[in-house]
């Protein structure tokens, strides 16, 4: 651990890694212009991802990628809270378990004897779970990966003492103000938007593709409806169920739906 001068009052920010593929790590380095100022306004005692210098907390604001997997993660994560005066998770394998939370569906070890040709030295838990299934926590900012420009919302409301200004609304809105085609309506090409919290700026749809929903559920988020449009679009349950099951599949309103998909027995 490195030393610091005694006189350093400014925040101090960690930076911390669980099962995760780093993107949104690298979105807060992706802020450029802008990390310069957060740099010189916070003190960022712990990132990894950026240098090898790291100090002792206890630590102001920590922002937590990646979601737990191993027996190793439940405890160094519990140190974490326990060193953190704020705690925020940041992207879809920290709220909601991740891609790798797909083996949540499967049979344990199933996926692991797929792709480790010796799966028994592996030491992992049965499932791939969000932070918040084990500690508290004051804030969590989804996608996959994160909006930069959310991210710094969200440090600059923690700094202030305010509570952050992200949208909750759907994709649709963001696909309105950019004035795109519905790809669904006039399509019947599948998309999650209508039930996908926006960040992406409707990315994919003004490209005439469909959601992925890569940013999780939205605030009133209707899977039910959209699942019942999609059917009379001629798509089955299990297209359906499989566009539940990508990069939030575990966040619980995704996950119910895809079940109720799976359990129609269409194919």
């Amino acid at each position: 651990m490195s030393e610091i001068s005694a006189t350093d009052a400014r925040p101090t920010l960690a930076v911390w890694k669980f099962a995760s593929c780093d993107g949104c790590q690298l979105s807060l380095l992706d802020c450029e212009d802008e990390l310069l100022a957060l740099a010189g306004a916070v003190r960022i005692a712990h990132f990894t991802e950026m240098s090898r210098t790291s100090t002792d907390g206890p630590y102001d604001i920590s922002l937590v990628e990646g979601s737990i997997t191993t027996p190793d993660d439940a405890e160094r994560i519990q140190q974490v809270r326990r060193d953190s005066r704020h705690l925020v998770t940041i992207g879809a394998c920290a709220t909601a378990g991740g891609i790798q939370g797909l083996r949540n569906f499967a049979a344990e070890g199933a996926y692991a004897g797929t792709v480790y040709a010796h799966p028994e030295y592996l030491k992992t838990l049965e499932t791939s779970t969000p932070i918040s299934d084990h500690v508290a926590v004051d804030y969590e900012l989804h996608g996959c990966p994160i909006d930069r420009r959310q991210l710094l919302e969200v440090l600059l409301a923690f700094l202030a003492g305010r509570r952050p200004a992200v949208a909750g609304h759907s994709v649709c809105q963001e696909c309105k103000g950019r004035s795109n085609v519905c790809v669904m309506v006039a399509n019947a090409t599948p998309c999650l938007g209508p039930v996908t919290r926006a960040g992406c700026g409707g990315l994919c749809p003004s490209v005439g593709r469909g959601c992925f929903g890569c940013f999780g559920p939205s605030q009133s988020a209707n899977t039910i409806s959209l699942a019942d449009q999609l059917s009379r679009n001629g798509a089955t349950g299990e297209l359906v169920s499989r566009l539940f099951r990508t990069f939030n599949a575990n966040a619980p309103v995704f996950r119910a739906e895809s079940e109720r998909q799976s359990a129609r027995g269409d194919a």
